[in-house]
């Protein structure tokens, strides 16, 4: 969704980099061009206007011109700013103190009200509570049968008495304020804590549907009112937002079809304007894809910080804590990571969602909106696939795989042999940095990481050694090679030599000696 803002924020923060000291000519540049980012990503005037207004004040102040970074002191300033507009802090669902809790829904047709309905009332499930949809939406064709089928997949109750309209030629029938009051008197008879009542669209600002949500809004008494509004709709978000929360008083907002390609500029622009808190967000077309809006987790994003916190919640609620455990334990005895370990972790990743949303999640990605939409989920599905065709035997010990192997597998998969072949020697390659991470050993090329040099059998290094035709000059170059070795033997300080040190003596914890080796 933030794509296009965020490579426009990240190429106007890279002009600053490298300088010392900024300019009030590069802060009005700068802030020229955060302000045409957020015009462009459909952000409203009055709010980019404001944003930009104090950005500017806070760059030309002292945290920035005493800054040992300016650059960074910007950047650090342009995300609070972000976060102030979308709110703040993350606001909470408020429960009643004697249930259940009613949480009416309110917004344009095709905002995604009922679809999104499911989704709330799967994620309260997955809190621990027991939530019932109430179906009253009598006025759309089939919205009715679509909230059981959404209630189905989410494994969540529908109370329906009303059948609704099948077809645009019929008339409406029901009344949806009884049908709300009855769901209501239905959930707390079998005791459900948590009531979503799902209210018909309006295709505008419909005066005599407001009404109607109004007269729903009186006789149910919600504790919350969440006005769902569709994150593409553009500048018109701030308008239809401030009719709905004159019409009805919403009390949060949810933004659905957050994983469009549109410019999100909705998101930005309704907490701002209304005041009142983005609460959650429709990332997806799974029942599952529903998550609590984090205004400082969004603006991470949105700057390419990512959002670890949301991956690591993610990977807590889908990660099997046993198969964890039982890798930890392989990797600290330095056992072989094999293709069934590869195909278990493979597993765990996929419940966690789309792997295409969580690079966007992933801090200094840098992935570009192009990058993003060449990215294929399905690829793996087909390395899943790849891994399934192989007998157990060869999952284990793949070096046995040969040509005939690889085409049987190739052939059981559906794909060709130059992908298997790829798919063994990136694993190969990965199998032997888990045997060097395993053993200490670091990665070649990364700070901190293991030497680059290899060292021969006698303990040397494998660099020739420079010949000099002066024996002159042979002799200064052994003399050196001699002082430079012995000042490597000796410890910093004039210490006792690395020789002469022992384990116990370093006070280490337990089991880190074999480092030392």
């Amino acid at each position: 969704m933030f794509n296009s803002l965020s490579d426009r924020l990240s190429a106007t923060f890279k002009n600053l980099r490298g300088k010392g000291r900024l300019s009030e000519a590069d802060v009005d540049g700068t802030v020229r061009e955060i302000r045409r980012a957020l015009l462009d990503a459909d952000v409203a005037v009055p709010v980019a206007r404001d944003f930009a207004a104090a950005v500017k004040e806070r760059a030309l102040g002292a945290e920035v011109s005493e800054a040992l970074n300016p650059a960074q002191q910007v950047v650090k300033i342009v995300n609070e700013e972000l976060v102030s507009i979308l709110g703040g802090q993350t606001r909470r669902l408020q429960f009643a103190k004697v249930g259940p809790t009613v949480i009416m829904l309110a917004g344009l047709q095709g905002a995604g009200k009922t679809t999104l309905a499911g989704k709330l009332a799967k994620w309260l499930a997955s809190e621990g509570h027991t939530p019932l949809l109430v179906a009253a939406d009598l006025q759309r064709p089939n919205a009715v049968t679509q909230l059981k089928v959404v209630g189905e997949r989410a494994g969540v109750p529908v109370y329906a008495p009303h059948p609704g309209v099948q077809s645009d030629f019929e008339e409406v029938t029901g009344n949806p304020v009884v049908v709300a009051r009855n769901g209501v008197s239905e959930a707390r008879q079998k005791q459900h804590d948590v009531v979503i009542v799902d209210t018909a669209g309006r295709l505008g600002v419909d005066e005599a549907l407001m009404q109607q949500a109004r007269d729903i809004r009186d006789a149910i008494r919600p504790q919350e009112i969440l006005f769902v509004i569709d994150a593409m709709i553009g500048q018109d978000a701030v308008n239809t937002a401030n009719a709905f929360n004159e019409g009805v008083d919403f009390t949060g907002v949810v933004l659905s079809k957050l994983d469009g390609d549109a410019r999100g500029g909705a998101a930005l622009s309704v907490a701002s304007v209304t005041g009142k808190p983005i609460m959650f967000a429709s990332t997806g077309e799974n029942v599952n894809d529903f998550e609590v809006f984090h205004p400082d987790r969004m603006a991470g994003r949105i700057l390419d910080m990512g959002d670890v916190l949301t991956l690591i919640e993610q990977a807590e609620k889908t990660w099997d804590k046993a198969e964890a455990e039982r890798m930890a334990k392989k990797f600290a005895d330095q056992e072989d990571f094999t293709l069934e370990d590869f195909l278990a972790q493979m597993q765990q990743i996929k419940k966690m969602g789309s792997l295409k949303k969580m690079l966007t999640m992933m801090p200094g990605a840098n992935i570009s909106k192009q990058q993003l939409e060449q990215f294929d989920d399905k690829q793996a599905d087909r390395i899943e696939a790849i891994v399934r065709s192989m007998t157990p035997h060869e999952r284990v010990a793949p070096k046995i795989i040969n040509g005939s192997r690889r085409a049987r597998i190739a052939r059981g998969s559906g794909v060709s042999v130059s992908e298997v072949n790829q798919l063994l020697e990136r694993f190969t390659e990965a199998q032997k940095m888990m045997k060097k991470l395993a053993a200490g050993g670091g990665i070649p090329g990364i700070p901190g990481g293991a030497a680059r040099g290899k060292k021969n059998a006698k303990g040397g290094n494998n660099k020739k050694k420079q010949k000099f035709g002066n024996p002159a000059k042979a002799a200064q170059a052994a003399l050196e090679a001699d002082q430079k070795s012995k000042a490597a033997a000796g410890a910093a300080f004039g210490a006792a030599k690395s020789a002469d040190l022992k384990p116990e003596d370093l006070n280490l914890p337990k089991g880190f000696e074999k480092f030392l080796r």
